[in-house]
This record gives structure tokens, sequence and C-alpha cells, in this order.
């Protein structure tokens, strides 16, 4: 098991939490009507009782409420900025007469949890209708899947995209990389120069680099860790981990015990590349660095040059109705209507970052580009590794792949360590 210094733990954990605060109405099936109802009646002049442990983003919802005026419910904002309170607090509020009708939550374990008791109302329709629409891709429904059925909408997605210093890459006369055997020339090509080519962190996102390669590499072996039919000791699993290994013996990445923040280090050319999540835009433009001038993003390539379609790492945070809440068809109304375009060129706009609707208005145009991308013919979106991996697992692999992250030792002994706490879970299942 790893040690961190309590001092760099605190910054990081800083850092990393600054990272993450990162056209009328629909029915529920999701088909604009202009009254945002999904039974046919208008409840657009409903308010819902709205928790979130997002409480930083009051403004946007209240923007969301500028929006959805006449057309869909109104929001009663109450924000938490302590989530393990708030994870409690909606907990409790099921065991009693309360119920949210709206809320936020988390995808993978913990969003699982509440459907099996059947806490949350399911939103198929919504999501059929959706999809139908073009307003999302079915691989972004796979993470509010569960047997069978879609349970609660996106409240927003991340796309994980490498980030680039502009000036290094010109004085170094460096392109922009479309394969991995490019992307691998200009990080040699850096570290030739005296450059570092790329961030990574030893705590928090740790885990990103061993996403990034084992889905570049075989996406169905990543898919196969997240239900145990694939073990951590097989070979392509394996193999990416020997990949990273060779990445950070070759030079590639930063001390990992740095504390300095990455968007910092990013600007400063201390690192010449940073793959993060879309939320990383706000903190460069927090520096006063711009899209397009200071730095520019493109989706990192396929390791296996034989994939059909480029893996593309999403982060999805979900809006959930609560069953037999007393607003429940009118939060589900509300969830149809946070779907289209109309809501998410809003929300988008309010927020500066990404939406999840390929047809809403992103008016920074590289993050525009990048949605187009991402979910254009070509490619393919996967879920995070954090909320794909069941937590007792991910606790354990957290452990290791910082462990990895810190001494770039023998890769085996870590997949052996987080395999031996797969074996455990799924025997249980």
């Amino acid at each position: 098991m790893r040690s961190t210094p309590i001092a760099a733990l605190a910054v990081l954990t800083s850092a990393a939490l600054a990272l993450a605060a990162c056209s009328g109405g629909s029915d529920g099936n999701g088909n604009d009507n202009g009254n945002g109802s999904a039974d046919g009646g208008d409840t657009s002049e409903v308010t819902l009782d709205f928790f979130t442990d997002k409480a930083a983003w009051e403004p946007s919802f209240d923007d969301m409420n500028a929006a959805s005026d006449g057309v869909a419910p109104q929001l009663s904002f109450t924000g938490y900025s302590d989530p393990t309170a708030y994870d409690a607090f909606i907990k409790q509020s099921f065991r009693t007469n309360e119920r949210p009708d709206l809320f936020t939550w988390h995808t993978g374990d913990r969003l699982g949890e509440l459907v099996e008791q059947g806490l949350v109302a399911e939103t198929t329709e919504i999501w059929d209708q959706a999809i139908a629409d073009g307003f999302v891709t079915e691989e972004l429904a796979q993470s509010y899947t569960y047997d069978g059925k879609q349970y609660c909408v996106p409240l927003h997605v991340v796309y994980w995209v490498m980030y680039y210093n502009t000036e290094i890459f010109a004085e170094h006369d460096l392109e922009v990389p479309t394969t991995w055997e490019e992307f691998t020339a200009v990080a040699d090509a850096l570290v030739e120069a005296g450059v570092v080519p790329l961030h990574q962190m030893n705590i928090i996102f740790e885990f990103v680099w061993f996403q990034a390669i084992l889905a570049g590499s075989d996406l169905e072996a990543y898919h196969g860790l997240s239900d145990g039919s694939v073990s951590y000791t097989d070979p392509p699993v394996v193999e990416a981990m020997d990949t990273w290994h060779q990445m950070q013996s070759d030079g590639y990445f930063i001390d990992p015990g740095v504390t300095t923040d990455p968007q910092t280090l990013l600007q400063t050319g201390e690192t010449a590349m940073a793959y993060f999540g879309t939320f990383f835009t706000g903190q460069l433009t927090d520096l006063g660095m711009a899209s397009g001038e200071d730095y520019g993003m493109f989706v990192l390539p396929s390791v296996n040059p034989e994939m059909s379609e480029t893996p593309v790492a999403v982060e999805t945070g979900p809006l959930c109705v609560g069953t037999d809440s007393e607003n429940q068809q009118a939060a589900l109304d509300y969830s149809a209507w946070w779907m289209g375009t109309e809501a998410q060129s809003a929300w988008s706009e309010s927020r500066g970052d990404v939406s999840f609707n390929p047809n809403a208005t992103v008016t920074d145009e590289a993050l525009a580009e990048i949605t187009a991308q991402v979910t254009g013919e070509g490619h393919v979106q996967y879920g995070r590794y954090l909320e794909a991996t069941p937590n007792t697992i991910y606790t354990v692999a957290a452990e290791e792949f910082g462990a990895f992250v810190t001494n770039n030792d023998d890769p085996m002994g870590h997949l052996e360590a987080i395999q031996a706490e797969a074996d455990a879970y799924w025997a249980e299942q």
C-alpha cells in the first residue's frame, strides 16, 4: 500500500475537487410538444424539490429555471457541499414520506443499489425516444441500464481527451497525432527535447492511463473486467500494463508526486499534454488560457491500430426521479425536457462545457468539435473505470495503480492483488 505525505494529499485533493467542480417541452417519450407533459397534461407550472451535491452549480440551475419557464417544471434548489452528508440525506429521505422529486446521484454500483431497492423511477421510454431523436447515444445509455431498463437521465457528461500546449507543439514542429504510433513519436520527440510529455497523478486520477491503454487496446477486455468475465491477469490486461510500464520507463510522465495543479503545469509548459475530462477546459480558462490559441485538445488514438472505432472514456452523473415522490410525473416530464436540444444548449451555455446532446449549441468551438467527434462515426464511448468497476474492487485497484505510478515496478504483482479482490467479490455475486 502506498503512502502519501498528508500535505501533498491535501493539496492534490483540493486540486482534484476544483477539477471536478467542474425548444418547447417534451412528453415522457421525449417528443417535443411544447408543454413538457408525459401524459398529455401540462406540468410546466409545477415546482420540483431538487436536491444536489453540487451546491456551487446553483447559478446554472437558476439559468435552467429561466430556460424552462413556461415549458417545463421549475426547480426549488437545495445544494449540499459535503458529498458524504448529501448521500446520507438522500438515503434517509427514502425512509420517510418526503421523497425527493428530483436529485443528482452517481452511476455504477451506487445507482444500482437504488434501482434494486425500487427507489428511482424507470426512464426507458425517455431514453428510447432520445436515442431515436439523436439526443444521446446507445453507448451512454449503458451507464443507466439495469436488467435491460434505464433509470435516471444524464445530468452531464465529461469526455476524457488529451489537452496540449500549442506553443510547445509549435516550438518543436509537432502535429496533433491521429494514431498511437504518431502519439508515441510526439512523446519521444518531446523527451529528446527535454520536455515532459504527459501529466500523471498517483492519487485520485491514478487509474486513467490504465483505462485509456486497455480500452484502446481491447475494449471487450476492458468491459470484461466490469462483470468478472475477464481477469486482471489475462493477457490483454497484462499487455496494457506492460505498455503503461514502458511509457513510464521511457520518461513520458512527470513525477506523480508533484503537487502543482495540472492546469498550471500545462500552462507553464512543465508538461506538454494532460489527459483529462472536458471539465479541464474551465480550469484552463480560469488561468486566462484561450481555447484554440494557448491550448488545444484531441481524442487519444487507439493503441490497437486494427480497432474500427476509437474508444473515448465518458464520465457521467445522473439526474434521478424519486419513485412515489409527490411530483413523480412532473419530474419525469422535466427529465424528458432536460434531454432535449434547447435545454442542453442552455445548460452548455451556462456551464461553458460540453453536452451529451450533440445537437446542443456549444459556444467553445473546440468543445463543440470534440462533442461532434466522439458522438459521430468512428468513435465509441465507454464508461470511466471508476464508475464501471465495483466499488470494492476499485478501492484496491486505486491503491495498486497509485503504487505502480509511484514506483514503476513490476506490474504483475499489482494485477494479482487486484484480481484477488475481484475473485472474492465475484464469488459472492
